[in-house]
């Protein structure tokens, strides 16, 4: 199948990857050159910009940073909608709000483009591996169409209805991690200021009521999970800027629907001062040393 990828970012890069090793054709567009060049080796068909890309692809993907570029690849005059042949399927797997997704998906309907969102979690590790979890908004037919060519770049292909509940879903569960890291790493420094073993600690939490991915997956203590970013001074992984992004997405959304989000915002303003301390490039996890007492 002849498709565009366009954005090829730290997530965006290895879905490709694993689309030409599954033996399909890309059209790419990014505003990186060297990794343009480093796919073209692969494969790949450079394109001049996304309106080129979408010109006869079979599938149209995007993964961008945020909605403005979102709204700009879909949008301008040299974007997909002006490049993009009625009838194809197109779906964007970035991360944004809930209305944005909507409101390009009816652009794209007035041309005939059937357009889903479909963000993603897993990290950039499960990009590399193909392991990712989908979640997808789109309609049942639209869906069907797109599962099998995700599935070439994830493991959980999940249908979560109409087109922006794939958002929805990604900004709910995104806002419930960030509340979890804050309150396991709360709790892993207390343990510490009380004077037990941290391990110990962990180890009783993994096993008791208290149990979550945050601390028994990705525990924000250094030393207690050996694959975990704590345990390599918070490089790789989920960055905080990218956390406190999803934090805000979660709460404008439930600003608009006129939702209460209590601890959802406490985290948001938590992630804004590890970001103006100028930890925002460290993994999220990093937010336990808000909470411990300098060395």
């Amino acid at each position: 199948m002849r498709i565009a990828f366009i954005g090829l970012g730290n997530m965006g890069a290895p879905m490709a990857r694993n689309l030409i090793k599954a033996g399909h054709q890309l059209n790419l567009f990014d505003l990186n050159k060297a990794i343009l060049a480093e796919l073209a080796e692969l494969g790949g068909q450079v394109s001049a910009s996304p309106r080129e890309a979408a010109e006869g692809s079979e599938l149209v993907i995007t993964m961008l940073p945020a909605a403005a570029h979102v709204r700009n690849v879909y949008l301008s005059e040299d974007g997909v909608l002006a490049g993009v042949r009625a009838g194809t399927p197109v779906v964007d797997c970035s991360t944004i709000d809930p209305q944005t997704a909507r409101d390009v998906a009816a652009a794209a309907a007035k041309q005939g483009v059937a357009l889903a969102d479909a963000p993603v979690s897993g990290g950039t590790g499960g990009a590399q591996a193909g392991t990712l979890t989908f979640m997808v908004g789109a309609s049942a037919e639209l869906f069907a169409t797109l599962q099998p060519v995700l599935a070439q770049m994830g493991r959980n292909i999940v249908h979560c209805g109409d087109v922006g509940t794939g958002q929805i879903a990604k900004i709910c569960n995104n806002l419930l991690l960030g509340i979890s890291m804050v309150g396991v790493s709360e709790a892993m420094a207390l343990g510490n200021a009380l004077g037990i073993d941290t391990k110990v600690l962990a180890g009783i939490i993994n096993s008791s009521t208290g149990r979550c991915w945050s601390s028994d997956t990705y525990n924000p203590w250094p030393g207690i999970i050996e694959t975990a970013p704590a345990s390599r001074g918070y490089t790789g992984g989920f960055g905080a800027e990218l956390m406190l992004k999803d934090l805000g997405l979660a709460t404008e959304a439930a600003r608009q629907a006129h939702q209460p989000v209590i601890l959802g915002a406490v985290a948001q303003q938590l992630y804004q001062a590890m970001s103006l301390r100028g930890d925002g490039g460290k993994d999220f996890s990093a937010i336990v040393e808000a909470y411990r007492k300098p060395e």
